[in-house]
C-alpha cells in the first residue's frame, strides 16, 4: 500500500514558483509520502490546468497508490482545489493561501490569467471554489495569513472553510496573524507552524 501527493506551485498561472514545488515534494517525501511537483500548463485557458490535473491523478491512480492527495499554493492552491471538487476527486487537498474565489477583485492576476480579461459573470462563479463545494467534497487542511494582501483570508480561504462547513468537510483552517503572500515554507514567520500541523494532519491519511 502506498501514498502519493501531487503538488501545485503557486505562480498566477502565469509561471510555476520554484520555492513551492521541488522543496515541498520533497519534505512530503520525508514523510513517507510518494511526491512529485506538477507542471501544468500556464499562460492557457480554463479548462486546460484542470485536465492537467485530472490527468495526473488518473496517472497516479493506476499506478495503484491507494491514497492520493494534492497540496498547492496561491492559483496551485485554486486548481488543486478545483481537482479536489471535480471528478476525479483525490482522497484530500491541502491549501496554501489559496486562490478561491475568481468573482472576488483580489489577484485578479491569476483570473485573467485563466479566464481572459473580461470573463462573464457566470464564468467567474463557475471556477469559485467555495461555489463547488458538495457533500462528496473530500477533507482539506487551508492556512493563510491575515496580512495577505494579495489573497486576503476573508475573501478566499474563509470563503471555502464556510462552504465547507455547510456541507459538512472535514477541514482544518489556520489563519496566521503575520506574514506576505507566498511565503512557501514561511520560514521565520510564525506561520511556519503550518508544516508541524500539516504534518499531524496528514497522518490520518497515510496508508
Amino acid at each position: 500500500m502506498s501514498g502519493s501527493i501531487l503538488v501545485f506551485p503557486g505562480g498566477s498561472y502565469a509561471h510555476h514558483a520554484n520555492h513551492e514545488g521541488e522543496p515541498v515534494a520533497e519534505w512530503l517525501r520525508g514523510l513517507g509520502w510518494d511526491a512529485r511537483v506538477v507542471k501544468y500548463p500556464v499562460g492557457t485557458r480554463h479548462p486546460g490546468p484542470l485536465l492537467a490535473a485530472q490527468r495526473e491523478l488518473a496517472v497516479e491512480r493506476a499506478a495503484g497508490h491507494e491514497v492520493v492527495g494534492v497540496l498547492g499554493f496561491s492559483a496551485g492552491g485554486h486548481l488543486a482545489a478545483h481537482a479536489a471538487v471535480s471528478t476525479p476527486r483525490p482522497d484530500f487537498a491541502v491549501l496554501g493561501y489559496p486562490v478561491i474565489a475568481m468573482d472576488q477583485r483580489t489577484h485578479r492576476g491569476s483570473r485573467d490569467n485563466l479566464l481572459g480579461p473580461r470573463p462573464s459573470w457566470w464564468r467567474k462563479r463557475a471556477l469559485s471554489i467555495d461555489r463547488l463545494v458538495t457533500a462528496e467534497t473530500p477533507p482539506m487542511f487551508i492556512w493563510s495569513t491575515g496580512a495577505d494582501a494579495a489573497v486576503p483570508p476573508r475573501e478566499h480561504s474563509y470563503r471555502l472553510a464556510a462552504s465547507l462547513a455547510r456541507h459538512g468537510v472535514p477541514h482544518d483552517l489556520h489563519v496566521f496573524a503575520e506574514g506576505r503572500h507566498g511565503l512557501g515554507f514561511a520560514e521565520g514567520y510564525p506561520a511556519e507552524a503550518w508544516r508541524p500541523l500539516c504534518e499531524r494532519w496528514l497522518q490520518q491519511f497515510q496508508p
